[in-house]
This record gives C-alpha cells, structure tokens and sequence, in this order.
C-alpha cells in the first residue's frame, strides 16, 4: 500500500481513549479431542474501530488514479531493488541469493514478469548506478509528523528535491530520528471493505497467525463511494505473510500487498480540515516526484 493510507497501529485496550476509539475483541473457538474429552481453546485478535466525527476533506488513495499509481510506485520500487541485486551480485539468479529474494518477493507481489526482465537487463547498462534506501522525516501541518521513504541512485538529488517540494509546501524537515521512532515497520495486506464479510475475514487473518487487524475510519459523513473504497489493513508477522497470501488467494479474497513492507504510525492524532488539505497537498506533491516510493504519515 501506499505511504499515503492513514490507519491505527495496534494497541492494548487499556491504553485507548474510550472517546475516540471503540475496540472489540474477536475470538474463535477451536475444539480438540484429548484422551477422548473435549478441549476448547480460545484465541483472540484486537479490532480497533475508530470513529471519526466531522467533514472528511481528504480522501487520499481512494479512487482509482490513486490506486494505479500506488501500484505504480511499488513495481518502481521492485524495479528498483533488481537494478541493486544485479549490480552487486550479477545477474545470475542462482548464485545471486540477494537476486533471487528480490525476485520472489516480486513474484509474491504479482509484479509483471516484463517488468522484471526490464530492470534485469537496465542493471547492467553503462552508467547506471546501484539504488540506495533513505528515509526522509518531515514535519507537515497540525503537529503531523511524516517519512518520505526513497530509493535512489543520487542521494544528493533526491535530498534536494524532496527538501524543496517540503519548503514549498510549507512544510519544515526534520533531523534524522525526530519521526522515525514515532513508527513501526511492518508486513501488512490490505482488503477492500465490500470485497469481503468482516467476521469471515477475521476467522482467515486469525487462521493465518497475523498480529492485528485494522479497520478504516468510519466517517459521519460517508456517501457510498467513500464506503466502497475503505480497507481493512492485516498486519502481518514476517515470516507468516506468504503464508497469509496463500490463505486469502484458496479463500478468493481479493487483495493488495504492500510493497515489502510499510511504516505504521504507533499513534495517530486528529487535526482539522484546513491541516488536512495541506498534509495532502504535501503528500501528493512528495508522491509525483520519482525517487519517493512511499510517505507514512501518523495523521488520522
């Protein structure tokens, strides 16, 4: 998913605010057969469902542009990541383990074939260079806090040009780890709202091990396009999220995987519609330039 989606990380009920939140818990119950008695074991996930009350002025990565261009952005990444696999390691993907991670991470994010042949071969034209990963933090409007990430192959241009789109915009950078420790990395697939039924879907995420499930804002003023492109966010351990891909794909249920990971914000504050569409507006602009994969926010 795009760095422009704003959901709640996961947190321990005692530690919401009853005032915006409202948290259920989910449970299954699963029965064993144990020297011929019944055991019944419980397991439970956290559902947290905030309401949020008032006019919702920003509507960012809900239509379909915004959608194909998030989609865009994470094949460029994969892209990206192939170009600095073949450079250090070549191309051969069987001696190359870092090649090889790369493709199947790209395989698992249903990246089109041609796109990896693409960058294969792009890697070793002359003068191309390796990608290197940087996170830009950034203060935005109403005490938002965001990361630009990027992968670029001239940090000092990309430095350049996301200070002067931030300057812009009227937005301030931030030094290095004045954000970052505001969020958390993790795997997450997120799931249209009107593709799937709630509770069956809680049934498959707690069969798949995930750690949280995520639901999206609900808005007073919601009009029906609006219902339709709201997601649940699965969040997902590491080393389970293939597995969770499998499981949605035998169950039929239509998804979208991150692009390797995204940054989830540990808290997330509300601010007013004015606050609103500027964060957007600098949001926007960050995304449209090519060196940014991805900007996290901890706006609600």
């Amino acid at each position: 998913m795009s760095g422009v989606d704003r959901f709640l990380p996961r947190h321990d009920i005692g530690s919401l605010d009853r005032n915006l939140y409202s948290t259920n818990a989910f449970q299954i119950q699963m029965t064993h057969q144990i020297r011929g008695e019944s055991l019944i074991r419980a397991r439970k996930i956290w559902v947290s469902s905030p309401l949020c009350m008032g006019r919702r002025s920003c509507k960012i990565a809900t239509r379909k542009g915004a959608q194909d261009a998030k989609k865009s952005k994470r094949n460029g990444k994969i892209g990206k990541e192939i170009v600095s696999a073949v450079k250090r390691g070549g191309p051969n993907r069987i001696s190359n383990a870092v090649l090889a991670a790369v493709l199947e991470k790209a395989k698992e994010l249903d990246v089109p074939k041609e796109i990896m042949e693409r960058n294969i071969k792009r890697a070793s034209e002359k003068g191309q260079e390796a990608y290197i990963e940087k996170f830009y933090e950034v203060y935005g409007f109403g005490g938002v806090c965001m990361v630009v990430e990027v992968l670029t192959d001239k940090v000092t241009r990309s430095v350049a040009v996301v200070r002067t789109v931030v300057k812009d915009c009227g937005g301030k950078m931030a030094d290095p780890g004045s954000v970052m420790f505001k969020f958390r990395r993790a795997r997450v697939v997120n799931i249209k709202v009107t593709d799937v039924d709630k509770d069956w879907l809680l049934t498959v995420a707690l069969d798949a091990g995930v750690e949280d499930v995520i639901e999206p804002p609900a808005y007073e003023d919601d009009d029906p396009e609006d219902q339709s492109e709201r997601y649940y966010k699965i969040v997902s351990p590491g080393e389970n999220y293939s597995d969770l891909l499998s499981k949605l794909r035998e169950e039929g249920i239509a998804f979208e995987p991150d692009n390797g990971f995204e940054l989830l914000p540990l808290t997330t504050i509300e601010v007013d519609d004015e606050a609103i569409d500027l964060n957007k507006e600098l949001m926007y602009k960050l995304l449209e330039l090519d060196d940014v994969d991805a900007v996290y926010s901890d706006q609600k």
